[in-house]
């Protein structure tokens, strides 16, 4: 700890947080997750449990006239066999909404998953501290954006100057689910996941339940998102419904219709918009499921599934796409509060070649941008589905 600075301690309770559905507390502190705990009792697979307890979009809010901040926290890091180590998560502390400065936190867990067997190691180790200091000597808003690519539990916060919460702003909340695009797979920072950089643009406050793998159509999402409180809703459906290869048609077009019927009993007004995949052209066409391919030294993926399966309901994006507007063409009779967006007007064949997508799945930091800029400007622009009203 940094002597020089006289510190003070400030609890890390549920009032300082933002984009957390629940907390649980742990024997090191406060653990954010992005599920409640009556949902994540009914997760299936590792996958999910550790994808919504990886705080994307999680933050800390405070108001303060500190210069400097200590965050203890105790990280779980994620890497896979056969593949380098990935780098530290981000720490991204904003001041009055702007990027000051980032931090890491060293050590940790370390949890190591062999992609071709599944199997998991856990390997224990201890917290760490990311500090930030030269922060501006005035009364200022503050956010500590935690990493979207760890687990990330809370130990203690401190700082040269007191802390206060921040009452509610008054901006719109924006709820999102969506895949590990939405989670921020290949994002430089948590702030540039294109949820983030969209919600920035658009004046409001994010909740980002983008799980990694996850976009599954799982009721218990849906309930979560019924429950939680919210004045704009999205939900992207497609690419893990196809490269996890877990329904077929028959199924889909239902399973569609019951997560948007959850959804609507607690938001029965809300405007709330379905958004298909973005583009990706191994998945157009083929359906899953899509496997690792590790030639080269880094992972790419591909998809392995048969496109002449398709006649006997076997999805893939561009038939999802198809659905999914046509479910939405049918409810909007009743519903005009319900809207459809094609991913591939956030993303598609002009981005891809400007963009390509580096593992065949993922848009990297320049493609989280322009996502987040189509999005803002189709959905949060003028005539679109989260406009403000015109006065």
């Amino acid at each position: 700890m940094n002597t020089e600075h006289h510190w003070v301690t400030t609890p890390i309770t549920e009032d300082l947080l933002r984009g957390a559905l629940d907390v649980e507390h742990t024997a090191y502190g406060l653990l954010p997750h992005r599920l409640p705990a009556r949902a994540r009792r009914q997760i299936p697979d590792e996958l999910l449990a550790v994808a919504e307890a990886t705080p994307s979009g999680v933050r800390l809010v405070f108001r303060t006239r500190a210069t400097a901040v200590e965050l203890d926290t105790l990280p779980t890091k994620r890497a896979y066999r056969n593949l380098p180590t990935p780098a530290d998560g981000v720490y991204d502390l904003l001041v009055d909404g702007r990027l000051t400065t980032q931090a890491t936190v060293a050590g940790g867990r370390l949890r190591t998953t062999d992609m071709i067997t599944g199997s998991v190691e856990l390997r224990e180790g201890p917290s760490g501290t990311a500090r930030f200091t030269d922060l501006p000597a005035r009364d200022k808003h503050v956010e500590i954006w935690l990493p979207h690519t760890e687990v990330t539990e809370l130990i203690a916060l401190r700082t040269d100057a007191p802390v206060e919460p921040v009452p509610d702003s008054g901006r719109r909340v924006w709820l999102h689910h969506g895949s590990s695009i939405s989670h921020g797979s290949n994002a430089a920072g948590p702030t540039t996941i294109w949820p983030a950089l969209a919600a920035a643009r658009g004046g409001v406050e994010l909740v980002n339940l983008g799980f990694s793998g996850s976009a599954l159509l799982d009721p218990f999402t849906a309930r979560a998102m019924r429950d939680t409180p919210a004045d704009l809703i999205s939900v992207k459906i497609g690419i893990n419904v196809v490269n996890a290869d877990v329904m077929r048609l028959r199924a889909f077009v239902p399973a569609v219709h019951g997560f948007l019927d959850t959804i609507r009993e607690g938001h029965p007004d809300t405007p709330l918009l379905v958004a298909s995949a973005i583009l990706c052209p191994v998945h157009e066409d083929t359906p899953g499921p899509l496997v690792p391919d590790f030639d080269g030294g880094t992972v790419r993926f591909k998809a392995t599934g048969d496109p002449a399966e398709r006649a006997a309901g076997r999805l893939t994006l561009n038939i999802i796409r198809e659905e999914l507007s046509r479910i939405v063409e049918r409810r909007a009779a009743d519903d005009p509060g319900l809207h459809y967006l094609d991913g591939r007007d956030l993303y598609g064949e002009t981005d891809h070649a400007e963009l390509p997508l580096p593992d065949e799945v993922h848009p990297d930091a320049a493609g989280h941008r322009r996502i987040a800029e189509n999005f803002a400007r189709l959905v949060f622009g003028s005539g679109g589905a989260f406009a403000l009203p015109v006065p």
